[in-house]
This record gives C-alpha cells, sequence and structure tokens, in this order.
C-alpha cells in the first residue's frame, strides 16, 4: 500500500541497462490469507515471439533476424520531429514510448509485450524509439532525458503524465491499462459529483459499486487495476466497477479525506445508497474475496 502522506518521487535513472526490478511501493498488507487460484496473466509468455522484435540497426542487422510485421502498430520514429508530430497526431489518446538500444537485452525481452498491447489497446497509440540508431535518436533521448534502457514513458495530450524503468511484462499491461482506460467497463469518476451520480444510479438496481481509490503514481494501485479490468468484465451483470485518483483534482482529495482514506488503493463497497465496508491492499485474492463476501457468498478465511 502507499500512504498518501509518504507518497515520494521516484529515484533519478542511472545510466545502465535497466533491469526487471520489485518497487518497494509494492509492498502491501495481506489481512486476508489467499482465497482463489491467481487470475491469468494479461500478458503472453515471451516464448516463441522475442524473435520477431529486431532490435539492431539497419546497417548492422542480422540476414535471418525476423523482423516485426508490417501491420503492428508499434511506430518507430527517427527523429524529434516525427517524436512530437507523433504525440501531436495522438491529440489525447495515450501514447506509450519505449526508448531502447540495440545493445539492451531487455529491451529485446519487453518488445513483445508492447507488440501485444498494440493489438489490443487500439486507443492506444505506441512509438519504439532506439537511443543508438544515430545523432537524431540520441538528441531526442537527451531532450527527453532518458538514461536507461528499456524506458517507458506515457504522453497525453503531448504531455508526459507517468514514466518508469526497470518494469516487467507484467507491469507495462498494469500502466497501460491504468493510464489509458478507455476500453473497460470501469466507470472514470473525476469528482464527487460523479460519485453520487453513480449511487443514484444504482439505487433501484441494488447493484454493488466496488469503487477503487488510488493515486496516479501509485505502484499497489496499478499492480491491481488489471485485476480490477477484468473482474469488471466477468461481473458486469452484478457488480459496478469505478475509479478515482485522488489527486486528479481538489474535489477527488476532498473526497478522500472525507472517506478517511490514508492508505491506496482502498476499495469502497456500496450498496443502496450506503457504504457497507472496504478494502484496503492490492491483493488479488483478497480483493475478490471481498467482493464475494459483500455478494453474499460464504467464504472462509
Amino acid at each position: 500500500m502507499a500512504t498518501i502522506t509518504n507518497f515520494v518521487a521516484k529515484p533519478p535513472l542511472s545510466l545502465s541497462d535497466s533491469t526487471p526490478k520489485t518497487s518497494s511501493l509494492y509492498r502491501h498488507h495481506r489481512s486476508f490469507s489467499s482465497l482463489v487460484t491467481k487470475l491469468r496473466p494479461l500478458a503472453t509468455k515471451l516464448e516463441a515471439k522475442q524473435a520477431r522484435f529486431n532490435l539492431t540497426t539497419k546497417a548492422t542487422a542480422a540476414p535471418k533476424t525476423k523482423k516485426v510485421q508490417s501491420d503492428e502498430r508499434v511506430v518507430r520514429v527517427h527523429s524529434i520531429s516525427e517524436f512530437d508530430e507523433a504525440l501531436q497526431s495522438a491529440k489525447n489518446k495515450l501514447v506509450v514510448v519505449e526508448f531502447a538500444a540495440s545493445h539492451s537485452a531487455n529491451s529485446k525481452k519487453m518488445y513483445p509485450f508492447m507488440v501485444d498491447l498494440s493489438r489490443t489497446c487500439a486507443d492506444v497509440e505506441f512509438l519504439l524509439v532506439m537511443g543508438d540508431e544515430n545523432e537524431k535518436t540520441r538528441e531526442l533521448c537527451r531532450r527527453e532525458k532518458i538514461e536507461k534502457v528499456p524506458h517507458f514513458s506515457f504522453y497525453k495530450s503531448t504531455v508526459k503524465i507517468h514514466e518508469e524503468e526497470g518494469i516487467d511484462g507484467d507491469r507495462l499491461v498494469g500502466d497501460v491499462l491504468y493510464y489509458g482506460d478507455n476500453h473497460s467497463a470501469v466507470v472514470q469518476l473525476h469528482n464527487r459529483e460523479d460519485v453520487e451520480k453513480l449511487i443514484q444510479e444504482h439505487k433501484e438496481d441494488h447493484k454493488l459499486i466496488v469503487l477503487d481509490v488510488g493515486l496516479k503514481h501509485c505502484g499497489p494501485c496499478v499492480k491491481v487495476y488489471p485485476t480490477v479490468v477484468k473482474l469488471s468484465r466477468k461481473m458486469e451483470d452484478t457488480v459496478v466497477f469505478a475509479r478515482m485518483n485522488g489527486d486528479e483534482n481538489e474535489s477527488c482529495m476532498q473526497f478522500l479525506k472525507d472517506m478517511e482514506v490514508v492508505e491506496v488503493p482502498t476499495f469502497l463497497f456500496i450498496r443502496d445508497g450506503e457504504i457497507c465496508g472496504r478494502y484496503v491492499g492490492s491483493g488479488k485474492g483478497e480483493l475478490i474475496g471481498e467482493i464475494l463476501r459483500y455478494q453474499g457468498v460464504r467464504v472462509t478465511y
């Protein structure tokens, strides 16, 4: 869990090739034992896919290296002008950029995840920048302050909203869902009025509302969000899933204070206009168990 008052910025990047690591933000309270088998990871296995990615430049490409198919939606950019044009063309869509290098083994490992996401997330744009391709791409990396690869930056309306390095495929999938979620059944709430409207809409049908309260750059919030998206699709007939980022604006932050939310993610369970419970943490099994419990399913801890 992340404590709101102690939420800190990420440390500066270093120069070496990054390796996947577990952030300290992933440490979370597990108040219940695991209730269900973990959901199958969203990301497809890397085996049989790594051969699709040729990270070497054209001048040094291995003759038998299988190239990315022409229909892939990951666009490779070669200069600052191409990069800026791509961001502007995307308008308010999420743009995910992988900054990579031909010598980076981890860049090669991460690229198949970018390809898979590009196929399933039509509302997200994906760019690839090979930092060591030429002087123009090196200049772009300097401007964007990229010092370690693979590095993933997320943009909306040409503004960088998030960045990460040293992550694994599951985390990348979670990031894309979390920052570009326009295609799931999770209702996005941006102020107290949105919350009240949602509650009013479901007073008559008596559906359980699961409100995911988090912060924009909260590691545990990102980690659990793919589970929230999956559940929103599987349980859409009986449960309404919604999300609010407390640091989006003053109204959201005041809502967190009024609900006495001090750690995130916090899940509020609402039925018939009343808050009937809450779960604090990012444990997948525990979250599913709590939802089932408030659905009237007998759960043994």
